[in-house]
Order: structure tokens, then sequence, then C-alpha cells
């Protein structure tokens, strides 16, 4: 099992890094003033009221809009629903929050987790790499030992120039 679960964490920090650097813009420069002209109108989120909500009966049951996505993309929404507490604590910094309402880094891929234990799965997530980035740091950070504080204000820092505003996650 923890052999499983290094994998899986080396996984997520691949993933991370590839998906990370394409974040939502199709632009391959990253400059601090070309990330903020890229993120500041997100175009993809104009759209995102479309995003795919799939409602499954628990956290181990993935949504069907990930049937073709890749392993790993699988793995980052099967690990977000494993750290709710943690992602429920940390902003997402590509412009949802003022797009689609999202209040924290979970609400990228998680709508809503139901009394019952069922899950409504978002596929926001799966469109956007600066989503994945920041819950992958997040996690694989978290999984380090690193407190959920200093996870926060090293993803405050990093992305507090250049990106959209934050979600609203209340400050810790």
């Amino acid at each position: 099992m923890l052999i499983v679960l290094k994998k899986s964490i080396i996984l997520l920090g691949i993933l991370a890094t590839s998906i990370g650097l394409s974040a939502c813009s199709n632009n391959t420069t990253t400059s601090s003033a070309t990330n903020s002209s890229a993120h500041s109108g997100h175009e993809h989120h104009k759209a995102a009221v479309a995003d795919i909500r799939e409602e499954t009966a628990g956290a181990d049951v993935l949504p069907q809009f990930l049937k073709n996505q890749s392993k790993d993309m699988k793995l980052v929404y099967l690990s977000v629903a494993k750290n709710r507490e943690l992602l429920k604590k940390i902003p997402c910094y590509c412009g949802c929050g003022m797009e689609v309402n999202h209040k924290n880094s979970y609400d990228c891929f998680i709508f809503k987790n139901k009394r019952n234990g069922a899950v409504v799965w978002d596929d926001h997530g799966t469109k956007c790499g600066l989503c994945i980035e920041i819950a992958a740091k997040a996690m694989l950070d978290y999984n380090r030992g690193k407190s959920i504080k200093d996870i926060r204000k090293d993803i405050d820092e990093k992305y507090k120039e250049g990106y959209a505003q934050p979600t609203p996650t209340p400050s810790l």
C-alpha cells in the first residue's frame, strides 16, 4: 500500500509539472506580464457554466466524464476526493472564483459531497492545468509533511502576481 501511495505521489508530481506548464493559456511565454494577460480573461471559464457535473455513489467511483482521460487525471480526481479538508483551505488562481463561483481548489474537481456519501464531480479540473497544478502541489506538499498553513502561504506567494484573483477561500 505504501509503495502504491508513493507511486501515486510521484505521478501527481509529474502530472502537475506537465499539465501545469500549460496552465489555462495556450501561450508558451511564462513572464509575469504574459501570465497576467493570459490569465485575466480565462476564455474557457466563460463557457464553464457548461461544466459537466456527474454524481456517483461515492468518492471511490469516478464519473464517466473521466472515462477517456489519462490514468494520471483519474489519479488526481481520486486524490482530490481523499484530500477534501486540505483543498477546502487552498485557493485557486485560475479565475474560477469569479467566473463559476468556486470557493477553493476542491471545488474545481468536486461540486458537492452528499450526506448519503454520493459525490457530485465537476469536470472543470480536466480543462485547466492551473487547477491541477495547485491541487497537486498542495497534496504533494501535505503528503511530505508540510503544514496546511505553510502550503497555503507558499501557494498564495507563488500565484499572487500574474494570475487571476484567488477564489474567496477564508484565511487560515
